[in-house]
């Protein structure tokens, strides 16, 4: 019986050692170090200096060109909000509303939305972008590209400045891509017709056109056009409707049929209109000015669709 006491004591030993051993926890798995977002130091397009902390996550766009920038590098839910003319893509509509550069944009909200970058275009004036520093406020301004390839920079910059470069770069090479199909295509065009693109004709004896430089008079001549008021003085020319009988367009653009609710039929109306090459053979089309006016992405679609007006026989 003692021998079997014993033994029985020296099978228990080990438990009661461990029973009144201190007792620690159990190694648990250690987390892996987050990783620390690097600050981004660019120069914007006013020669200024802009540093974000990182990426940016609350953006307020001042300018329709910028929303839709944003939205198709990917970077739609981070816009907090926009300016008032910022109608596209659809759901841009619901970010909050800040005004225009024309009637005023209201500080207060902007303020209050918390952004950590403001993103505004060439139409915002150097006093306004100070006045938004002033308020503590980063901004970045965007110059308007002067060529589609300009445009991808532009991309390329905001998608850096929210953390899309990736989805920059997809969208850029789809863009890329459908642009050389275009040229393509026009590099067999047989001729280049005169274009008069309408931008307002509220007096039909002396209608505003685009000058040269715009995005208008690049996307004409790319899309094997050639653009009437690319001769005449200033972006936004006037012309005398002697001097546009006298240079007979062959197709006639309306940049403010949506607007204006400009028609085909209310141009062949005017008096002296209908001498015209363009009117007398129907190439008078209503066309999306947003296309054209504004330096984003949908530039290309832009360029698309003038091609296809001013050479419908090399898109059959």
């Amino acid at each position: 019986m003692k021998k079997l006491h014993l033994l029985c004591l020296i099978a228990l030993l080990p438990l009661l050692l461990a029973a009144c051993a201190p007792q620690t926890a159990a190694p648990t798995a250690t987390p892996a170090p987050t990783a620390t977002a690097e600050p981004i130091t660019v120069q914007d397009d006013l020669g200024r200096t802009v540093t974000l902390p990182s990426a940016a996550q609350r953006v307020i766009s001042l300018a329709a060109s910028n929303t839709e920038i944003l939205y198709a590098v990917g970077a739609g839910a981070q816009v907090v909000g926009r300016d008032a003319y910022s109608d596209y893509p659809a759901e841009a509509q619901s970010a909050e509303n800040i005004g225009d550069g024309i009637s005023g944009f209201n500080t207060e909200l902007i303020v209050s939305l918390q952004p950590d970058l403001v993103l505004a275009a060439e139409i915002i004036a150097p006093e306004q972008v100070k006045a938004l520093e002033d308020l503590g406020l980063n901004v970045y301004w965007l110059g308007n590209p002067k060529t589609l390839e300009e445009m991808y920079e532009k991309l390329r910059l905001v998608a850096r400045l929210t953390g899309h470069s990736d989805e920059a770069e997809a969208l850029i090479q789809s863009l890329q891509a459908r642009v050389a199909a275009v040229d393509e295509k026009i590099k067999n065009a047989a001729s280049q017709p005169v274009v008069f693109y309408e931008l307002d004709a509220t007096d039909p004896s002396a209608p505003y056109t685009s000058g040269p430089g715009t995005f208008i008079d690049l996307l004409i001549t790319r899309a094997g056009g050639k653009n009437l008021g690319s001769e005449l003085q200033g972006q936004w020319a006037q012309i005398s409707l002697e001097a546009l009988i006298a240079a007979d367009p062959q197709v006639i653009l309306l940049g403010d049929a949506v607007w204006g609710n400009i028609t085909p039929e209310s141009v062949a109306a005017r008096a002296g209109w209908e001498t015209l090459t363009a009117v007398k053979e129907g190439r008078v089309y209503p066309f999306d000015d947003n296309l054209v006016s504004r330096p984003g992405p949908r530039l290309v679609d832009g360029l698309e669709q003038l091609a296809k007006l001013l050479h419908p026989e090399l898109f059959e």
